[in-house]
């Protein structure tokens, strides 16, 4: 099924979970259990990363295969071209379509931190755009999306000129936007809204992220170009530092009444990004469904 199919039918808003492939046998346990934790919800698909310069194109396919053939569930894989040439592009979309992917996110992604020497193919796409038009033209049948960035990409060199970028992507094919998370949802909106302003008309699926710690929500922010506003930090300082359980629960609040608003003013789904984990995601979709919002 064809990702954009679960945004024509008219129902509820959807939901959906990122994972990303376990490095170690440990966290390849946890993953596990989480996975059998958010199955529960019965989300109405999966993501799955792709590590920069196809770092993690096993760990990924395995973990595309397990969810997709195994479990039977819908997966929308990620695909990032950065480093790779066509003849390799090729051959990992081809084998995530003999497993039935029907939908992909096509995205650059970013140059490698931890794989030394590695050196991009020479004719490596630049661009999210470009690895569009690339797979459009292989993969007719193949359900394209790409990323969005409300706030701006961290390399853009504006936000209008990001925003051009990203109309381009829809130009060569995108059909979906799937977006970066912002701890303000005035960024999403405003970020919608200047999408129609300029005829990007495909469905925009808001990304939420949990706190899960201060540490990590400092680093991916950082990363990401996600900003933590005063009035966050203003919340997370009545937080014991000492206190994990006590943060995360607060982060499932917060988390709750941002989903409530986005869904209040419409959106068609909710990209939660979990970390390979299931709590927050737990608490905070019992929660919306408790009030009927889900």
């Amino acid at each position: 099924m064809k990702i954009t199919e679960l945004w024509q039918s008219g129902r509820k808003a959807t939901i959906s979970f990122e994972l990303f492939p376990a490095r170690t046998e440990k966290a390849a346990i946890n993953l596990d259990k989480a996975i059998d934790k958010l199955t529960d919800l019965e989300p109405d698909f999966f993501s799955v990363t792709f590590g920069a310069g196809g770092s993690t194109k096993e760990g990924s396919y395995n973990l595309v295969k397990k969810l997709k053939v195994g479990k039977g569930l819908e997966v929308l894989p990620y695909f990032a071209c950065y480093g790779l040439g066509p003849t390799a592009i090729i051959e990992v979309v081809s084998s995530y379509r003999e497993l039935g992917i029907d939908s992909l996110l096509a995205v650059r992604g970013d140059p490698p931190r931890d794989v030394e020497g590695f050196t991009p193919h020479p004719e490596s796409f630049s661009h999210a755009s470009d690895l569009l038009l690339f797979l459009g033209s292989r993969f007719e049948d193949l359900c394209l999306g790409a990323a969005g960035y409300p706030e701006g990409h961290v390399a853009a060199e504006s936000r209008d000129r990001d925003l051009e970028f990203l109309k381009l992507k829809v130009t060569n094919g995108a059909r979906f936007i799937i977006a970066n998370y912002s701890y303000d949802n005035a960024f999403f909106f405003d970020f919608c809204e200047r999408c129609r302003q300029i005829g990007i008309d495909v469905p925009i699926i808001p990304g939420v992220m949990p706190i899960y710690s201060v540490k990590m929500m400092e680093t991916l922010a950082g990363i990401c170009g996600a900003t933590i506003t005063d009035q966050l930090r203003a919340r997370i300082a009545t937080v014991a530092e000492d206190d994990k359980a006590g943060l995360v629960e607060l982060g499932v609040e917060l988390a709750t009444s941002q989903c409530r608003q986005l869904l209040e003013h419409g959106v068609a789904g909710l990209h939660f990004y979990t970390m390979d984990r299931s709590k927050s995601a737990l608490g905070i979709i019992e929660r919306l469904r408790s009030e009927s919002l889900l």
